[in-house]
């Protein structure tokens, strides 16, 4: 058995902060009122964290990268069919890979709908003074009635799926996630994790977020 480094420190604090602001938006977005003021700085934490993936999927660790867990249909069909690989087993495997990227399309639907709708009540994204009155009405109809209840949906899938590793397969996904390291029948590349590579994600988690900071000041212009 090999013990490889499979998750860098950096891509496990993005899940577990992404997952935690999650259930930050959805309380404050249910409870509404005065928290809504915290559901938009939530929301632009979100922001932040997402461009903070797209771009560690270039220069994060080895099973971070976007090119370990890109498949074709052919390989995808061929995983359906029960002929996996080896590397299927060490990052994301192929119905695991389509699971993140529908998640990320997800998500960054569900801000970019947010950043311009406006309840009418006491709150309003900070980007709704440039588009159309009919774009805010639309984007917050898909805020509030649709793109939630579809990112519920597929948590639940996702929570599925770990609760049948877990008892079926006898694989813990969420302890490689904690501790970022996979027990392996065979030999694997590992993930960068050293210093050096977490001084870069700061850098990088840093001119996110001053992205994503700027975005919501445009509202108070």
């Amino acid at each position: 058995m090999h013990r490889v480094r499979v998750w860098d420190l950096p891509t496990r604090l993005f899940h577990w902060t992404l997952m935690a602001s999650f259930v930050g938006l959805i309380v404050t977005g249910s409870v509404g009122g005065n928290l809504m003021e915290w559901h938009l700085r939530l929301g632009l934490l979100v922001m932040a964290l997402l461009l903070f993936r797209l771009v560690w999927g270039f220069l994060g660790g080895r099973w971070s990268r976007f090119a370990s867990f890109v498949y074709s249909p052919a390989t995808c069909w061929r995983y359906l069919k029960g002929q996996e690989t080896p590397e299927h087993n060490v990052g994301h495997n192929p119905l695991g890979a389509l699971s993140v990227f529908a998640m990320l399309a997800l998500l960054l639907a569900q801000v970019g709908s947010g950043l311009v709708s406006d309840d009418e009540i006491a709150f309003f994204g900070p980007l709704v003074g440039f588009v159309s009155s009919q774009t805010v009405a639309s984007a917050t109809w898909y805020h509030k009635e649709v793109g939630k209840l579809i990112l519920l949906g597929l948590i639940a899938v996702h929570l599925i799926a770990l609760v049948y590793y877990r008892f079926v397969k006898s694989e813990s996904l969420t302890t490689a996630m904690l501790n970022g390291d996979k027990v392996l029948p065979h030999a694997a590349t590992p993930s960068r994790d050293d210093g050096r590579h977490r001084m870069l994600a700061l850098v990088v988690f840093a001119a996110c977020c001053g992205v994503a900071y700027w975005v919501g000041g445009l509202g108070q212009v």
